[in-house]
């Protein structure tokens, strides 16, 4: 009986832990932000859905849109890649933003009260470590010109 309640013990605890190092998009607000002087553009993904502007002033009312539950599965996956902590110091590989070469862009995500910020980069070329998770947002504005 011993042996037992320490092999479901084991168990328990192990997967506690393991579902605990996941982070989970569902409780996480990303906004990616790209702009220059004549372009921009405001991503808010928040519980399944997208909100897309090009409003620079706030003042344009936006109805947020619900991402397909393929898509959702693959920003989760992609969301749970990423190290929250380590984005402020991620490098951008261009710099055009600097000679109006391309927007400078901005992502941000709040997770559990806490807002990660990473250091602004060259819109179309994230550093490499958040690029597959930028580059699936971007693909949100792509699928609403299309509509």
């Amino acid at each position: 009986m011993k042996i037992l309640s320490l092999l479901f013990l084991t168990l328990f605890l192990g997967k506690g832990c393991s579902n605990e190092a996941k982070q989970d998009i569902a409780s996480a607000t990303i906004e990616y932000v790209a702009n220059t002087r004549g372009f921009y553009q405001k991503i808010i993904i928040e519980k399944q859905m997208v909100t897309i502007t090009e409003d620079r002033t706030g003042k344009e009312k936006v109805e947020p849109t619900k991402i397909s539950d393929a898509d959702w599965k693959e920003l989760i996956d992609l969301f749970q890649e990423i190290s929250l902590d380590e984005i402020k110091d991620l490098k951008s590989p261009t710099e055009k933003r600097f000679y109006d070469g391309a927007a400078i862009a901005n992502l941000k995500i709040t997770y559990q009260g806490t807002t990660y910020t990473a250091a602004s980069f060259d819109h179309g070329f994230p550093p490499f470590e958040i690029k597959r998770l930028v580059n699936k947002i971007n693909s949100f504005s792509k699928q609403q010109d299309e509509d």
